[in-house]
């Protein structure tokens, strides 16, 4: 008990001993608070940009694949379940979702210089930005689809021939991944000649 005692007062000790002005428990309190306080802040803003409203505050973004979007049955069907832009952009797990934060502010100096600011502009780079969409969704085995579309739950038996033969083979044997088939499914396919085959539209 004694021992006990002695590490409870040489702790006290340490922390209300004078750290040139203020005590090192203060600081070490402060610390803490300071940190929950940040970590609220930065986790907030996080999630204010993964909002419809900040993906189409921009014109850019509003008339262009917003609208788009707006045509397809990924925002208005019969179950009444919509995707917005960060389902399908910004993976939900924290560490992938931190990374694509970090790669997405690149695009933050496309804004700045007005890259895509007409839609003649949009248009010129529709190929590029489906390609950097592409090759992201098929190098993280469209981690964002399968979000909401899980494998195991599919019933092939409501699904077409072709959809079915094609998730129960190449799908399920790790072959291709959903972006491999699904190109334009939520924003218009760009002109796609020279790109290469095996890319169904939907």
């Amino acid at each position: 008990m004694k021992k006990i005692i002695h590490l409870l007062m040489l702790g006290w000790t340490i922390l209300s001993k004078p750290a040139v002005h203020l005590s090192l428990g203060f600081l070490t309190i402060s610390g803490f608070i300071a940190g929950v306080i940040f970590w609220g802040g930065f986790n907030t803003a996080m999630e204010l940009t993964n909002t419809e409203e900040f993906c189409t505050s921009c014109h850019e973004m509003r008339d262009n694949p917003f609208m788009e979007l707006q045509t397809t049955i990924h925002y208005s069907n019969r179950s009444g379940v919509r995707a917005i832009c960060s389902d399908c952009h910004v993976p939900h797990n924290w560490s992938d979702k931190i990374a694509r934060k970090m790669q997405a502010s690149k695009e933050v100096w496309g804004k700045l210089f007005g890259t895509i600011d007409t839609r003649e502009k949009f248009e010129a780079h529709r190929l590029q930005l489906a390609q950097n969409e592409w090759t992201r969704l098929k190098a993280n085995d469209s981690l964002e689809c399968r979000n909401c579309h899980q494998f195991d739950s599919m019933d092939f038996t409501r699904q077409s021939k072709r959809a079915a033969k094609q998730h129960s083979s190449a799908l399920a044997n790790g072959e291709k991944t959903c972006i491999d088939c699904h190109k334009g499914i939520a924003h218009k396919l760009p002109n796609m000649e020279g790109v290469r085959e095996g890319t169904s539209p939907h």
